[in-house]
């Protein structure tokens, strides 16, 4: 790709065009949970339901942890693509998928310490523990697809195919609800069930998502072929690139600093949860509630952050700090506005959704006394989710690690002294601090990013 096709691809119009298939891709992932617990709560016991809620918390936690299979990818794509490599695109995809597919089946082999692990963990009665190692048993078939689905994903972030991205994160969790209410509700599987279901949706989503994308790398490879002057042109599954010592330490090292930022970040999360509990039950309730505003206007957030990792990746490829200087401002202009919308949605509406929540007039109190500083955390927290992204595109993973421990270890210092004085309020302000704090780190590594990257770029 030229320099003057890349530069049509810059505007705020395109960022829009490609961030509203990744916010309704995202926006459809919490509805499954949603259609899990209905079946369940209607057809199967209590046991069953704690069951499905443990089990999500521990898959969710396991591929959160896996988060750098789509991360890492996204960049290493969309810088080839920039770079106009259409090998390299390949072969990026290709060395993910072999990481994805080797953890997934490492998973498989230590299925039984993972769950024994994550039961001793969770605090819950013998019947729900018993329920909930036969639906980790029977979901964990699931895994290598799943992880190899992160990569595929990746690669269309990467190539800023979002409606794709869209249909195949509808297809995944379409056909997970269909699959879940046959086993769990017509066939009255319970638990289990969910489990089956979910696991044969990821491995049917994930063959159909294989398929599209190898016919989008043909037939990218095919135009290669036919408009090159070359004679010998590169097969389209080139071993000895992707197998490439260089290029596979290169991988493994990016995406061992991105699991340890998502580890921290997760911790960070998990501090905040816990700590919340030490207030008692009516603020952990209340929290848990303001937690859901936060992570669906994440949904809203992320579809920005999505689009300046294909941006900024595709223009370190093709040296153009032009393009990457516009792509940064434009989508951060686009991304900053989106959070004043959605923190006055926050602030306005945030008493009728806490009534639609909770009908618990002591957890709506608490929930609206804290209401206001919620609002603010997702005013503010476009600034760490747009750095992450621009960080994540040149694959500039070490000042995302080196970041995300540095602002933990403020976040646990705020907390333990504001919640002294401010109880559960002061909590809520050290979260917000802690996600500013994502972004002054972050911000810390900028200067040395555009001069690293772009030292003798076109301007």
């Amino acid at each position: 790709m030229n320099n003057a096709q890349l530069g049509e691809q810059v505007g705020y119009g395109y960022i829009l065009r490609k961030a509203w298939p990744i916010i309704l891709a995202n926006s459809s992932v919490p509805l499954l949970g949603l259609v899990d617990t209905a079946v369940i709560g209607r057809t199967g016991s209590v046991a069953e339901l704690g069951a499905i809620a443990l089990g999500a918390i521990v898959f969710s936690f396991v591929y959160w942890g896996f988060g750098f299979l789509r991360m890492g990818t996204t960049g290493f794509v969309a810088q080839a693509d920039g770079a106009g490599d259409e090998g390299e695109v390949r072969a990026a995809l290709f060395r993910a998928l072999l990481c994805a597919l080797a953890c997934g089946f490492v998973i498989l082999l230590l299925q039984i310490p993972i769950g024994f692990s994550a039961l001793s963990l969770l605090n819950a009665s013998e019947q729900v523990e018993e329920v909930t190692a036969t639906y980790i048993s029977l979901r964990i078939w699931g895994a290598p697809a799943a992880l190899g689905l992160f990569a595929l994903m990746g690669l269309l972030v990467g190539l800023n195919m979002s409606k794709t991205l869209l249909m195949v994160q509808l297809i995944l969790n379409g056909s997970n609800v269909v699959l879940d209410i046959w086993f769990a509700g017509v066939l009255d599987w319970g638990a289990q069930g969910i489990a089956v279901g979910t696991a044969l949706a990821e491995w049917g989503s994930f063959f159909l998502a294989l398929v599209i994308v190898l016919r989008v790398l043909r037939r990218r490879h095919q135009t290669c072929v036919s408009e090159s002057s070359i004679p010998k042109v590169e097969r389209f599954v080139n071993w000895p690139v992707i197998i490439s010592a260089d290029k596979l330490r290169h991988m493994l090292a990016v995406n061992s600093d991105i699991m340890i930022r998502t580890l921290f970040l997760v911790f960070g999360f998990a501090w905040f949860t816990n700590y919340g509990a030490k207030f008692g039950d009516v603020h952990l309730a209340a929290n848990h509630i303001l937690l859901q505003f936060v992570s669906f206007s994440a949904f809203f957030l992320d579809g920005f952050a999505y689009v300046a990792e294909s941006m900024v990746g595709r223009a370190k490829g093709a040296r153009n700090r032009q393009m990457f200087q516009v792509s940064v401002a434009e989508s951060t202009r686009l991304a900053a506005v989106s959070s004043l919308l959605l923190a006055v949605v926050v602030l306005v509406g945030g008493p009728y959704f806490i009534a639609m929540l909770t009908d618990l007039e002591a957890v709506r109190a608490a929930a609206l006394y804290v209401l206001p500083i919620a609002s603010f955390y997702v005013l503010l927290s476009f600034a760490a989710f747009q750095l992450d992204g621009i960080y994540i595109g040149v694959t500039r993973t070490k000042a995302m690690r080196n970041a995300s421990i540095l602002s933990l270890l403020c976040f646990l210092a705020f907390s333990q002294v504001l919640t002294r004085y401010f109880d559960n309020i002061g909590l809520w302000i050290a979260f917000v601090l802690y996600v500013c704090a994502r972004a002054l780190f972050l911000l810390m590594y900028y200067r040395s990013l555009v001069e690293d990257e772009f030292p003798d770029s076109i301007n």
